[in-house]
């Protein structure tokens, strides 16, 4: 997944709630944890990656990975 930085047009779109948290949604948190771990990071938003939706993936200090 491309992660889009500060300035680029994509992140001034207004976020939309997750309607319903599907398979499709689980496995898009999967690709989600993945590029931040390639890109070394500890959290990543919806709108970080192009997705106009108000959600976002983060590893706490336990390694435990969650999605808010």
């Amino acid at each position: 997944m491309k992660i889009y930085k500060l300035g680029e047009e994509i992140l001034r779109k207004k976020c939309v709630p997750v309607a319903q948290v599907t398979d499709e949604m689980r496995a898009l948190f999967d690709e989600m944890f993945e590029t931040m771990a390639a890109a070394e990071g500890v959290g990543l938003a919806a709108p970080q990656v192009g997705i106009a939706e108000r959600f976002f993936v983060v590893v706490a200090d336990d390694d435990v990975r969650r999605v808010f």
